[in-house]
């Protein structure tokens, strides 16, 4: 399919193909499927964003994340639908772990690289993946990869954190079900973070405001966002993110021009929490702000001071979400440090296709037992949260 077109099979009038590049389809029209009106805004699937990771060369065939989104355009080739699909050469900056998938079929004389991934790159944030409002559309979309994946003889199909309601979809068109656990803190409509904390135990509202405290003894906290970020709040940022980078991954994912290209066309959606002292800015988070949603992504410091890391990526994060009036924070994956911090474990999804038929169905019947296993461990989480009895979990998206 890969530079070539194809009728879908629900309407004769519509072709599918493949896209080396975002740069080959129109800005506003990009949009126009992934943020459509009457949706909540994703600043990840906006054209700005994910063209931003290709064309800085954080996306490309030398980082093993090649482009090959799938488009559905009509006889007048107005774009109709979409699907973000790379071509992966490793299962790094995922945050859906198939490693273990890997290994048993390589050990069994396969190969499981190359695979197709649909997903925004190094972010495992959940949201939209098959862009369209028209269920036709989407189960072409769904076929298309399907097809793809068989055609172009590689391993597999995934499709990383999608909404629970697309996730329900592509498991009835076959798909192989998964589920894993993030922690999201929801907002009750908090007046501001003390309204929030009156929802915890006596022990840990005390908790967190000597936290709190502490974190911001001798220290300056700015937000900045829009006009207000200057070039030195990302060179500042960036030198935080590298330290991170080299001390977690080995590398850092992203270059500084990508977060160059996300100032000039992004900054009324970046949150960037900076800290400083005697001075000096020493610490930053970067956030992303959806219509709904505040997510947290970076973090790094330059020096150490208590409680830093927690005041900048979650409290902060908090009170901008009570400030702006936004439905959750989204902290990124992992951690159960969250927990302590009134950010509750709630599920989140990915669906597969796995072309190998043995391997399909190894996959299965360990996904069939992971499910179980992994809802219980998020009742069992919850139990511990520092809500009151009476505070009930959030809703999943």
């Amino acid at each position: 399919m890969d530079d070539e077109a194809a009728q879908t099979a629900s309407d004769p009038a519509l072709t599918l193909r493949s896209i080396s590049a975002l740069d080959e389809v129109n800005r506003s029209a990009w949009d126009a499927i992934a943020n459509p009106p009457g949706v909540e805004f994703d600043p990840f699937l906006s054209w700005d964003f994910l063209q931003a990771l290709e064309e800085s060369g954080c996306v490309s065939d030398e980082t093993g994340w090649s482009p090959r989104h799938l488009v559905v355009e009509d006889e007048a080739g107005a774009l109709r639908g979409a699907l973000p699909l790379y071509v992966k050469s490793h299962s790094q900056g995922e945050y859906v772990f198939d490693h273990g998938w890997a290994d048993a079929l390589e050990r069994a004389g396969g190969q499981y690289y190359p695979k197709l991934l649909s997903a925004v790159p190094f972010t495992p944030v959940t949201g939209r993946r098959v862009l369209a409002e028209d269920a036709g559309i989407r189960r072409a979309l769904v076929a298309g990869a399907v097809q793809t994946t068989q055609q172009w003889g590689v391993s597999s199909w995934h499709l990383n954190f999608p909404t629970e309601t697309a996730w329900q979809e592509l498991g009835a068109l076959g798909l192989l079900q998964r589920i894993d656990r993030q922690f999201i803190w929801t907002n009750r409509d908090y007046a501001d973070y003390d309204a929030f904390l009156s929802d915890l135990s006596a022990r840990k509202r005390k908790n967190l405001r000597r936290e709190r405290r502490e974190a911001q003894a001798g220290i300056v906290i700015e937000q900045l966002t829009g006009d207000a970020l200057q070039p030195e709040h990302w060179d500042v940022f960036f030198a935080c993110y590298q330290d991170t980078g080299a001390r977690k991954w080995g590398y850092p994912y992203l270059n500084r021009e990508f977060f160059d290209l996300i100032h000039q066309r992004m900054a009324d959606k970046v949150l960037l929490v900076m800290a400083k002292a005697e001075g000096r800015y020493i610490a930053a988070a970067l956030n992303f702000i959806g219509s709904d949603a505040l997510y947290g992504r970076y973090w790094g410091k330059l020096d150490d001071h208590p409680f830093l890391h927690f005041e900048l990526c979650y409290h902060q994060a908090v009170d901008a979400a009570i400030a702006r009036g936004l439905k959750r924070v989204e902290a990124g994956a992992q951690g159960e440090h969250k927990l302590a911090r009134g950010y509750r474990p709630m599920p989140v999804y990915s669906a597969h296709f796995i072309a190998h038929e043995g391997l399909r169905g190894a996959v299965d019947d360990y996904l069939a037992r992971e499910r179980p296993a992994v809802q219980r461990d998020i009742a069992l989480l919850d139990e511990e949260s520092p809500f009151k009895p009476d505070i009930g979990q959030g809703e999943t998206r």
